[in-house]
């Protein structure tokens, strides 16, 4: 089944649901927005009101890396960060740009470009020539670099799916994980051969008019199994308000859609066990922090408290026909409020 074509329609209403094969172009400029009283919003009310990201998690038993761009409009900004396990080893990086200077980010979640610029750093995501391939580019004043190409060809079952978001608005996500991802890593006077490494990338795509304030709670992880097959997971609870849900497994590629899921956690202690469990039985794993990436911005129109923390996720996946243990696999937690 192709890709459906765009998700506004006709009558200026995006379309709700889940899409199978993705959409080639989210078309918001079609949309009929409006405010809560019901007034006609267009122009560059309309464009700054949309809002836009790309994160990419590059996941090994020997190194894990997390990079992203997001367009505010307001601001945008583009961080990196890398940490070697075998050495606790951690680095980040991360930029902004007032009212998005240098930032582009077009509206194909299939074949489109994302990139930003500060100065001598460099962030791309972008669809390469060959269809299904996604390239993620840095380079950074600093001398650090990644060249990773992630297969999306074979297999390729993305979550993709538009739902409401408060009164007028709508959200559309498009996600994947534990796809094979080559190239290369250039940090700290080493470089890592992405494959050698049996590296696997989760993409995330997600844009839309999204609530003016929202929190979720966020959980993924890529490893490969001790038969060799590749498993990828995303969980989400708080940013979706109706019954569809952000909540899936890979298994070789195959999509499993999973039931609402409960996180439970201490914000306060944040080094304490995550619990993940889903309402059909599915998903009850425990997730072991190791560390963290956080930033806090609280400006007059904006404001975020961000914490993605990066660790080990243990327990069960129960399967129709088989149980998944887990001990030890490498993956990310996130904890996010946002006002924009």
């Amino acid at each position: 089944m192709p890709a459906r074509e765009k998700l506004i329609n006709s009558q200026r209403q995006p379309t709700y649901g889940l899409f199978p094969d993705g959409v080639e172009d989210i078309n918001y400029q079609d949309f009929d927005l409006r405010t809560v009283m019901d007034r006609k919003i267009s122009g560059w009310r309309k464009r700054l009101a949309f809002n836009q990201f790309q994160f990419i998690s590059l996941i090994s038993p020997e190194l894990i890396i997390g990079a992203a761009i997001v367009d505010l409009k307001l601001v945008s900004n583009a961080f990196l960060y890398l940490y070697h396990p075998a050495t606790d080893t951690y680095e980040e990086f991360s930029f902004l740009q007032p009212f998005s200077r240098h930032t582009f980010a077009d509206s194909s979640p299939l074949n489109g470009s994302t990139g930003f610029r500060k100065g001598h750093n460099h962030f791309s995501i972008q669809a390469t020539s060959v269809p299904g391939v996604r390239r993620l580019q840095v380079s950074l004043k600093n001398g650090t670099q990644i060249d990773a190409t992630i297969d999306e060809t074979t297999g390729y079952q993305p979550l993709a799916l538009c739902t409401r978001a408060g009164y007028q608005g709508w959200t559309y996500t498009q996600k994947s994980a534990a796809r094979v991802c080559n190239g290369e890593v250039r940090w700290r006077d080493s470089v890592y051969d992405l494959k050698n490494l049996n590296t696997l990338a989760a993409v995330d795509w997600s844009a839309g008019f999204m609530r003016r304030e929202t929190f979720w709670n966020w959980g993924s992880l890529s490893c490969t199994l001790e038969d060799g097959r590749r498993l990828g997971m995303n969980l989400a609870a708080g940013v979706n308000e109706t019954g569809f849900t952000e909540n899936a497994l890979w298994l070789d590629g195959r999509l499993i859609k999973v039931d609402m899921t409960d996180f439970l956690f201490d914000r306060h202690h944040p080094t304490h066990s995550w619990a993940m469990r889903s309402a059909d039985g599915m998903i009850d794993l425990h997730f072991e922090p190791k560390g963290k990436r956080q930033e806090k911005i609280n400006a007059v129109l904006i404001a975020s408290n961000f914490k993605q923390y990066f660790g080990l996720y243990h327990g069960e996946i129960h399967l129709p026909g088989e149980t998944i243990r887990l001990s030890g696999v490498w993956g990310l937690a996130e904890d996010h409020y946002a006002r924009w």
